[in-house]
């Protein structure tokens, strides 16, 4: 067990640099920003932003949204300062395996694993939804067969129930496409993003500056239906009201719930192999992207629980059904297209986070290095677990309902975020001399104060989320124990 806790020294990232297995460094603060923002602006607000109003803050879910970009805020700084320091794949797990010791990395790395494959699905899911609201505008129609996943969660008994379905065929069908997008390179795969971000940021302002004509004050009435709290312990609330099934409700409840919303911001320190100058790029790519994307939110939020009581918001596809609802039909076609592109982005860039994320955990011996550590010689892609990680995606969208992944993914980000945060209050003291060109502000307040945020999220979802996380976990301890603590790089460095 004690070798179980050995560190990766800082040193020894930095050398890994040197490869010939290194990935290509052609990403600049623009280009990072994009991804950023394009992982981050798409389901948030083009899907998750109906639950969380129906069912969990009513027009108080701006506050929701602000809670959440608040702590990310802080999670943030956290990233930036590790990703300057050590601008190699991997994310949270580098961090971890540097600071925590080798089984904590191992676990934030298997989370993520979970955090980027479910979260990938849930996007699916999202675009599936549009499609069908944009295809649905001339009259046309999927075979009931092969509209949605064949199982749904019923909140009210807390039991799955039989949809009548077989799959979710669009779900599937765009996850296959991004597959072969990212298997062909990082630079077609960027400039794909940028050109899909372009197009959902004028959709995003269309709404914002169209919607607010037909805002009703009288719809942001009453404002906070469910309460201004929603804090539970495992499953028993001790801070607010609950709903069907015994869940929390109210705006802490709606922000741990849209909190998958905002995601795609750490997925930048991902690719800070990929940047040309990642002690200035990935910062800068990291907080920008979070401060414009709370901002839209904020924005997009208001307007919808504007246009449209908050009970009646469509779930499956909210903002084009707001406008469909006020009688602009025209707009209705012109948000379906733009969700559709908006949520192709996020589905990007999570499918082109999680293979780096193997990548990282094969080069350390975790996981077999000729599958997961393997680059492509012509595209410089880590292609195998690319193809691998589109087949489980599409395994997932296929089959499961949109609101069993969206919680599930959501505490393990926010575990994620926990560790990070940690991570940066051990390493200023076990490394207070290491070079840190950019450095997170105010230590320590800031790191316990993304700490204790990101916990109280945690305690604001449901009690099977935990389970889910837990099982998840005990999975991932017995594939470490049996496979990857005898393999570990640092395990043979040592004997």
């Amino acid at each position: 067990m004690k070798n179980s806790f050995r560190k990766k020294p800082l040193s020894l990232l930095l050398e890994e640099m040197k490869s010939e297995h290194r990935l290509n460094r052609i990403l600049g603060p623009v280009a990072l920003t994009s991804l950023g923002v394009g992982a981050i602006i798409g389901t948030g607000i083009f899907v998750l932003i109906g639950v969380a109003a129906h069912d969990k803050a009513g027009p108080a879910v701006t506050l929701s949204f602000a809670l959440a970009g608040f702590a990310c805020i802080f999670a943030a700084l956290c990233y930036a300062e590790f990703a300057s320091m050590a601008p190699v794949a991997g994310s949270a797990y580098t961090y971890a395996y540097a600071t925590l010791g080798e089984l904590f990395a191992w676990i934030i790395g298997w989370d993520l694993i979970l955090e980027y494959a479910v979260a990938s699905a849930s996007v699916a899911h999202g675009w599936s939804h549009y499609f069908q609201d944009f295809i649905g505008i001339f009259g046309w129609s999927l075979p009931a067969a092969l509209c949605r996943a064949p199982i749904d969660f019923d909140q009210a008994t807390g039991t799955f129930i039989p949809t009548g379905t077989m799959f979710d065929l669009p779900a599937v069908l765009i996850t296959l496409v991004i597959t072969i997008v990212l298997v062909k390179g990082i630079r077609e795969s960027a400039g794909f993003n940028t050109g899909m971000v372009i197009v959902k940021l004028a959709i995003v302002l269309l709404v914002i500056f169209l919607g607010a004509k037909y805002v009703k004050p009288e719809n942001w009435q009453p404002f906070a239906p469910f309460g201004y709290s929603g804090l539970s312990v495992f499953g028993h609330t001790i801070l607010g009201q609950t709903g069907p099934g015994g869940a929390p409700i109210g705006v802490l409840a709606g922000a741990a719930m849209i909190f998958f919303a905002y995601i795609g911001f750490d997925s930048v320190s991902t690719h800070a192999e990929e940047a040309r100058n990642p002690q200035r790029d990935v910062p800068i790519g990291l907080i920008a992207s979070l401060i414009i994307c709370t901002v839209l939110y904020i924005a997009v939020a208001a307007v919808i629980t504007g246009m449209v009581p908050y009970d009646k918001i469509n779930i499956d596809a909210p903002v084009s059904d707001a406008f469909r609802q006020v009688g602009l039909g025209w707009a209705q076609f012109l948000v379906s297209l733009g969700a559709m592109t908006g949520i192709t982005s996020v589905l990007l860039v999570m499918m082109l986070s999680q293979p780096r994320i193997f990548l990282a955990m094969a080069r350390d011996g975790l996981l077999p290095k000729n599958f997961f550590g393997s680059i492509h010689e012509k595209y410089r892609t880590p292609w195998k677990s690319t193809i691998l990680t589109g087949f489980f995606v599409a395994l997932l969208s296929a089959f499961l309902p949109l609101r069993l992944l969206a919680e599930l993914v959501n505490i393990g980000t926010l575990f994620a975020f926990v560790v990070v945060c940690s991570a940066v209050l051990i390493m200023r003291k076990t490394n207070p001399d290491a070079d840190r060109p950019f450095r997170a502000p105010l230590v320590p307040l800031v790191p316990i104060a993304g700490i204790l945020t990101c916990l109280l999220l945690m305690f604001s979802l449901p009690a099977e989320n935990w389970w889910r996380l837990i099982i998840w976990l005990a999975i991932g301890f017995c594939i470490y124990f049996f496979y990857g603590r005898h393999h570990s790089i640092l395990n043979r460095l040592q004997d």
